[in-house]
Parts: structure tokens; C-alpha cells; sequence
């Protein structure tokens, strides 16, 4: 009987063993599927997605921020010239290319490195760089140059441009070396994006990313756009906006302009950025990604209606269809690229990018290399010619905002030299004053004294050298909601030196707006020469 009782209790236990794991396996089968793409096809996508990204930069590049506000519209010919065009915008305007040479400095540190390579010896190999650098990536560059490292040199309190483009046109390596793994994809944009961008200037990377990471898994773009926006938090204005642009093209998915005006009257009036504030200039991340996702949504899948349509929103109208027509590319493939747009770019794929050593071949092999150890590393598989991928089901990253509760109130043209000291009043809770330095000695750095309302006095170091240089000559965004006054005193003047104070743009907190508070201030430099 004692015998029988312990068969009983050893089948029931097995039983109670069997279901519990059975049970695990259906929770993980519903986190994540395995994938099975042979090497000719991970390769293929891989290729796809570079090739799409210079094909879309070298289309839009003769149209860049020369249509600030406005639209492109049909009368007017985006030239596509011949077999040469490619290769020929490739070796006489090198710069165009910013968007594949910044990418490029963290896929070649990722190369020497490996695919763990520190936060560190990324912020070091851009800040390092000899590119020219703008906007976020520049202020982000002097500040890890100042000492102030990842994440804190993205951060909107150190970096004025914290919601800029920047990361945005820099993540689709992320995702092309993370296939259907986009939470991977987020983890290495989380490392690298907060270099040189916060909130919504690191969503517009995170969501490239993570777009580029499911056009391994399907090429239905309504599915990619929409799956996407699942890594960024719901309750951020960057996935309200996103949500807009798809919601708009449900609504009417014919008239890709109709959506374009819907998202010029809500989201295009809300940029922050010193350069763009109280302008048509908007370089954004939040509005130049709603131009990539409008350019797949109503591109349908047809890869020269979608690049045209994403350079055609304007702004920033080569990097929003290189990220559209990569991202395509990734979904279709290199081999289903029509050759009208494939051609040009084959006669170039051996000529190497600017301030880097690698060409496109080279990208091709290497994001490969990483995407295998990416794969393996993450639970797949990597067999002599497939790979299993274990799929990763999106997940919302971390809540961010930049300049909470901040609007812009007011600017106020200066255009005064620092020889003598500059005075500055107005109501504000937030401000920027911009400014140059310009000297033939390229090694000479400016020192600025700052005084706030009579104290907490700061050195503010610029220098000459348009590589290394500060963009703005100070501001600080955690002021009370009053009137301020702020002093710049330059301490360190010499022959053949000038610093030029520009401008000051003035930040008020939303609550205090809306109640008209400080609407009787008037901007004012004190003491005018």
C-alpha cells in the first residue's frame, strides 16, 4: 500500500512539475517568438537599411531646412540625375553626409570595442572627433570636452537642445544591429542617445531604433510605425504626436498634406530650441519624426513615393527620408530596391564616408558582425547559415521631460560686442543669451564672466575653434518665475578677439503665462553703447 501511495504522490508531483513548467513556456512564448531568418536574408535586410539611408540623404540634401514651415510642393523638381549622382554628391559635398558618419563613430567604436563597448569610450570618440558639429551633438561634445559625461551632458538642464533632431538621425544602427529585438535596440540608444539628447530628442532615436528593429519581422509599415510607438511612454508629448500622425492617416490616407497642416497647427509651434524659437526653423525631433512616419504611412511601401513625400514635409529634408527610406529598406531588402535608386548607389558603395574608414561595404559587414553577436547574446541562435532570433515584444522605456512646464515668452536682439559689459533685465524663468567668439587664433578661448541678480558669478570658458566651440554664451533654465538681471563681463579680451552677444531668448513657466504674468515687462539691455 506504502508502495502505491508513493507512485501516486510521485506521478502527481511530476504532474504538478510538468504543468508549472509548461506554464513558464507559454508566458515566455508570449514575450518573445523565435525568428528564423537564413544569413542571406539578415544580411539583405542589413544592406537595405544602409542603402536606404544614403539614398534618402543624397535626395533631400539640395532641399535642407530651405523649407522651414512649409511644405515642398510639386512644382518644384527634386533632381534625381543619373547613374553618377550618388557617387558624385559623395565625393563633392562629403558634410551632406552627417547622419552616416555620426553613425558610423559608435559602429567603429563598437567594432574595436566590442558590442559592450562602455558609455565612456563612446561619448570620447565623438566628442574627439574632427567633424563640425551643430545643435545637440555640439553642446553635448562641449560639455563631456568640460567634463560633464553621458548622461548628464544630454541632460535639458546642460544641453538647450536637448529635444533636437540629433540622436535621431544617429540611431539606425541601433536597430539595424538589433533585428526584431527592439527593447535591445533601446537599451544601447539609452547608452549612446543621452550624449547628446534628452526626452523628446532621445524618443526620436529610441523610435527610429526601434522601427529599424521590426522591419526585420514584417514590411507592412502601418504595423512597424504602430509597434514602435510602443517604446516610447504613453504619456509623453512625443507619442501623443505620433499617435496624432497615424490616427490623421487612418482618418484620411490619401492626402498625406492634410496631415502635414494638422501637424503644423498642434505639434510645429512647440520647439524650444534657441535657433528655432519664435521662427518657422524647427529642427525638433518630435516634428521631423512625424515627417519620417508620414512619409512611410502614405508611401504605402513604394520606395520613391515614400523618400519624396518625407523631403517634400521640409525641415530637416534629408535626414527624415534617409531615416524613412532606410527603415523601408531594412523591411524590403537591398534586392528589392528599384534599381532606378540602387544603381547610383552601387557605383559609391567602396568610397569611404568622411572623418571615418569605412565605405558602405564596410557598414554592410559590420553592422552583420554585430547583429550575430547581438543575436547570440540575447538568447538566439547562430547556425552555419540561419539564425533563430528570439523576438523581443516592445517595451516602453523610461518617462522623460525636457524643460518641463517652460514656453517660450520673448527674445530680445542685442548684436552688441562684449567689450563692453552687457546688461540684461526681463522676466523670465528660463533664458538663453547667444554669442560667438571670433579670432584668427583658433587656440584662444574666452573667458565670460555671468553675474545673476547681483550673484552666484560663473566663468564661462568659449572657445574660437569652431570644433571645440560653446554654442550660447550661458543660460539656465531653473530661474524663479520673476525679473531677472544678468551681467556679462568679458575678462580676457585681446587684439584680433571679439565676442558678439546676438541675441537672448526668454523662457516663462506655462502657469504664469496664461495668467499674464510679467506681460508688463519689457526686455531691455541697460546699459546700450
Amino acid at each position: 500500500m506504502r508502495i502505491e501511495l508513493r507512485k501516486i504522490w510521485s506521478f502527481v508531483i511530476l504532474a504538478l512539475v510538468w504543468g508549472v513548467t509548461t506554464a513558464l513556456a507559454k508566458d515566455d512564448n508570449k514575450a518573445s517568438t523565435r525568428i528564423k531568418l537564413s544569413k542571406e536574408q539578415l544580411l539583405d535586410k542589413i544592406k537595405g537599411g544602409w542603402a536606404g539611408q544614403v539614398i534618402g540623404c543624397t535626395y533631400g540634401g539640395p532641399t535642407e531646412f530651405r523649407y522651414a514651415g512649409r511644405m515642398i510642393e510639386d512644382n518644384v523638381e527634386i533632381a534625381w540625375d543619373d547613374k553618377e549622382y550618388v557617387k558624385r554628391t559623395m565625393l563633392n559635398s562629403p558634410g551632406l553626409y552627417d547622419d552616416i558618419y555620426m553613425d558610423l563613430t559608435f559602429v567603429e567604436c563598437f567594432e574595436r570595442l566590442g558590442i559592450a563597448a562602455p558609455t565612456d569610450s563612446l561619448a570620447m570618440a565623438y566628442a574627439l572627433a574632427k567633424y563640425p558639429l551643430w545643435h545637440a551633438n555640439q553642446a553635448g561634445r562641449y560639455n563631456i570636452l568640460h567634463g560633464i559625461m553621458p548622461p548628464e551632458s544630454g541632460h535639458w538642464k546642460n544641453n538647450p537642445h536637448a529635444n533636437d533632431i540629433d540622436y535621431q538621425i544617429e540611431a539606425d544602427y541601433a536597430g539595424l544591429m538589433s533585428p526584431a529585438m527592439p527593447n535591445s535596440a533601446s537599451a544601447i540608444s539609452d547608452k549612446v542617445g543621452h550624449i547628446m539628447n534628452y526626452g523628446d530628442g532621445w524618443y526620436g532615436g529610441v523610435y527610429m531604433g526601434a522601427m529599424y528593429s521590426l522591419a526585420f519581422v514584417s514590411d507592412d509599415v502601418e504595423y512597424i510605425v504602430s509597434e514602435a510607438l510602443k517604446t516610447i511612454p504613453a504619456e509623453s508629448k512625443f507619442h501623443r504626436a505620433m499617435s496624432d500622425v497615424i490616427k490623421w492617416h487612418k482618418e484620411n490616407p490619401t492626402n498625406w498634406r492634410a496631415t502635414w497642416r494638422l501637424c503644423q497647427k498642434k505639434w510645429a509651434t512647440i520647439d524650444l530650441c534657441p535657433d528655432g524659437a519664435n521662427s518657422d526653423f524647427n529642427i525638433d525631433a518630435l516634428i521631423n519624426s512625424a515627417y519620417v512616419i508620414i512619409g512611410l504611412l502614405y508611401g504605402e511601401g513604394d520606395f520613391g513615393k515614400t523618400i519624396d513625400i518625407s523631403t517634400r514635409c521640409g525641415q530637416d529634408s534629408d535626414c527624415n527620408p534617409a531615416s524613412a527610406a532606410g527603415i523601408l529598406g531594412t523591411a524590403i531588402g537591398y534586392e528589392k530596391i528599384p534599381q532606378e535608386w540602387i544603381e547610383p548607389l552601387q557605383l559609391a558603395e567602396d568610397i569611404k564616408f568622411a572623418y571615418t574608414s569605412s565605405s558602405l561595404n564596410d557598414c554592410y559587414r559590420m553592422s552583420f558582425d554585430h547583429a550575430l553577436k547581438m543575436i547570440k547574446e540575447q538568447g538566439g541562435k547562430v547556425s552555419k547559415k540561419a539564425v533563430r532570433i528570439k523576438s523581443q515584444t516592445p517595451e516602453a522605456v523610461q518617462f522623460e521631460e525636457s524643460f518641463p512646464d517652460l514656453t517660450v515668452a520673448g527674445s530680445l536682439k542685442i548684436d552688441r560686442s562684449l567689450r563692453e559689459e552687457v546688461q540684461i533685465k526681463n522676466f523670465f524663468a528660463g533664458v538663453v543669451v547667444n554669442g560667438h567668439v571670433a579670432c584668427d587664433d583658433k587656440s584662444y578661448v574666452a573667458k565670460i564672466e555671468v553675474t545673476v541678480d547681483g550673484k552666484a558669478s560663473q566663468i564661462i570658458e568659449m572657445p574660437a575653434d569652431f570644433t571645440t566651440r560653446k554654442l550660447e554664451i550661458y543660460y539656465n533654465f531653473e530661474l524663479a518665475n520673476s525679473v531677472h538681471d544678468i551681467k556679462l563681463r568679458w575678462l580676457n579680451p585681446q587684439d584680433g578677439a571679439n565676442v558678439n552677444v546676438t541675441n537672448a531668448i526668454f523662457y516663462a513657466k506655462r502657469i504664469a503665462m496664461s495668467q499674464g504674468a510679467g506681460a508688463s515687462a519689457q526686455p531691455q539691455v541697460v546699459n546700450p553703447r
